[in-house]
C-alpha cells in the first residue's frame, strides 16, 4: 500500500528544459514559485507525468511523450477537455489548470492540474485494507462507474467528443491497425480476434461518455476512507458503449500478470473483495443494463484492446521512449492476454 503515488527521479528519455517549464508556470500560475522540485511518477505508460512541489502548493504536468508517436495516440488535450467539462459531475476528477499546446515550451503539448493526495492501489487486492474496507471500495467503484456512465454527453459540452454509433466497430478498426503499426512478432490468437470481433458485435449498442481504461490503477483513494476522489488517465476517453468500460474493468478477474497480482481465483468470503459477477450483477442494477447478454465479446474486446494497447506500449520500450520502467515487462503479456481474449471469444472461459 502507498500513502501516495511511486515517484522517482525524472527519467533520461523523458528529460525537458525544466528552467523553461517553471517559467511558464510562474507566468501562468498566481501560486506557483520557487523554490521547486520535480520528479516522475511511476506508472503511466502513455503519457509521462511529474509532480511539481512548489513553495506554493504542489502540481501535477502531464504531457506528450518524446519521439514519433502513433496517430491519435497520447492526447493529452482530449484529458484536459473531459476532465474540465466533468468538473461539476458526481465522477471525481482532478480540477484542471492549464493547457499547453505550444511545443516549443518543453518539446510537447501538456497539462498541468492540481496535485489530490490520496492512497493509489495498483495491486487490485488491495494489501493492507481490511476486508470490510475492500467491499467498500469496490462498491464505489462501481458507483462512480455508474455515475459517469449517467453523464448525457451533451450536458457536459461533450456531444462532439466523439462519434455517435459504430463504436466497436471503429475501436476494433482502430486497435488493429494501431496493433500492425506496433507488431514485433506474430501472434496467432490475435489475428484471430481481428477477424472475430468485427463480425460479432452485438446489435444492442449505446452511446455514452467512456473512461477508455477505467481500474482502481487509475483512481487516486481517499487518504484513509474507502471511497474514490478522483479518477486519472483519460486519454483513451471517448463516445462509446459503456459495456466496454465495465468490461475493461472486470478483466483483472481474468488475466494472470508477471508483474502485479490480479483477482485470478479471487476468494470473496476471504478477501473481502466481492466476485466478478457480483460486481456485474451491482453495476446492472445501477445503470439499469444487462451486460451478460453479450459477455464474451465485450470481455473479449476489452483483453484484445488492452493486448493492442500493451504491444505499443512494448513497441516503445524497444525504442526508449516508454513512459514506464515496466513497459518491456508489459509487452510480455500481450501474446497471453490474446490468447484469454480468444478463449473468451469461443466460450471456453
Amino acid at each position: 500500500m502507498h500513502s501516495r503515488p511511486i515517484t522517482t527521479p525524472v527519467r533520461e528519455a523523458h528529460r525537458f528544459d525544466e528552467g523553461a517549464l517553471k517559467a511558464y508556470l510562474t507566468a501562468k500560475l498566481s501560486d506557483f514559485r520557487e523554490p521547486c522540485s520535480i520528479c516522475q511518477f511511476e506508472g503511466g505508460q502513455s503519457n509521462p507525468t511529474f509532480l511539481f512541489e512548489s513553495g506554493g502548493g504542489n502540481y501535477v504536468v502531464r504531457k506528450k511523450p518524446p519521439g514519433r508517436l502513433l496517430p491519435s495516440a497520447h492526447a493529452v488535450e482530449r484529458e484536459y477537455r473531459v476532465m474540465d467539462a466533468l468538473s461539476n459531475t458526481d465522477v471525481p476528477v482532478c480540477s484542471m489548470l492549464l493547457l499547453c499546446e505550444d511545443s516549443s515550451i518543453i518539446g510537447t503539448p501538456f497539462i498541468v492540474m492540481e496535485h489530490v493526495e490520496g492512497r493509489v492501489f495498483h495491486d487490485p487486492t488491495l494489501p493492507g485494507m481490511d476486508a470490510f474496507d475492500r467491499t467498500a471500495v469496490y462498491e464505489h467503484n462501481m458507483r462512480v462507474l455508474a455515475a459517469l456512465h449517467r453523464v448525457a454527453p451533451s450536458d457536459v459540452g461533450l456531444d462532439g467528443f466523439g462519434k455517435p454509433g459504430n463504436y466497436y466497430a471503429r475501436q476494433i478498426s482502430r486497435w488493429s491497425r494501431q496493433y500492425k503499426a506496433s507488431e514485433t512478432q506474430g501472434i496467432v490468437s490475435m489475428d484471430r480476434l481481428v477477424e472475430w470481433l468485427p463480425d460479432n458485435i452485438p446489435d444492442e449498442e449505446e452511446t455514452r461518455l467512456v473512461h477508455g481504461d477505467y481500474r482502481l490503477g487509475n483512481v487516486i483513494l481517499h487518504p484513509s476512507e474507502p471511497r474514490i476522489v478522483a479518477v486519472l488517465d483519460w486519454e483513451l476517453s471517448t463516445l462509446g458503449d459503456p459495456l466496454a468500460d465495465l468490461a475493461y474493468n472486470l478483466m483483472t478477474y481474468y488475466l494472470p500478470s508477471r508483474r502485479n497480482p490480479t483477482l485470478l481465483g479471487n476468494d470473496p468470503a476471504v478477501t473481502g473483495i466481492p466476485s466478478w459477477e457480483s460486481q456485474l450483477s451491482f453495476y446492472c442494477s445501477l445503470s439499469g443494463r444487462d451486460a451478460m447478454k453479450h459477455w464474451n465479446f465485450y470481455l473479449s474486446f476489452s483483453m484484445f484492446r488492452s493486448a493492442a494497447i500493451g504491444q505499443g506500449v512494448y513497441k516503445r520500450g524497444l525504442d526508449g521512449n516508454a513512459s514506464s520502467a515496466s513497459a518491456l515487462e508489459l509487452g510480455r503479456e500481450v501474446a497471453s492476454t490474446a490468447d484469454i481474449a480468444w478463449s473468451v471469444a469461443n466460450g471456453d472461459l
